[in-house]
């Protein structure tokens, strides 16, 4: 084999490598527009929490995506049961009351709360007065 042979040789296996290399890549930017009502669905207050709700799981059929990002709206007198925490969590109120209890710990959460819930913890939320409670949840998940 001549040099001049390698080097061909070497340069088609680098074009080659570098052309699949750069058809892996996923393409840069886009987005996803969803809205409350497209995603909406009534369900059952969720870890065993009783009373009625309706989730918004937003991005749910989004490939490769490493997070949850769901809105809920808990009905008067449901609740999220008590659970074991996997992952960090963030409860974000919107509107509406509820009493959030972490680690035996009650405590209210309104509008404007934010609440971070660690991995190990246990926790449940319960909503109290008249109005929904509505919460925005968001977690990481195993990119799918």
């Amino acid at each position: 084999m001549t040099v001049r042979h390698a080097v061909a040789i070497g340069a088609i296996l680098f074009g080659a490598g570098w052309t699949a290399a750069t058809a892996q890549k996923p393409e840069p930017g886009g987005y996803i527009l969803e809205y409350d009502g497209d995603v909406a669905h009534p369900e059952p207050g969720t870890h065993n929490g009783g009373g009625e709700t309706i989730g918004y799981s937003f991005f749910k059929k989004a490939p490769k995506l490493g997070l949850v990002f769901r809105k809920r709206a808990l009905k008067p007198g449901s609740g999220i049961g008590y659970h074991e925490q996997k992952e960090d969590e963030i409860y974000y109120v919107l509107s509406g009351r509820g009493t959030m209890t972490i680690d035996g710990k009650s405590f209210e959460v309104r509008p404007g709360a934010a609440v971070l819930t660690r991995p190990g913890s246990s926790h449940g939320l319960k909503q109290t007065g008249p109005d929904d409670l509505v919460i925005m949840i968001n977690y990481e998940q195993k990119v799918q």
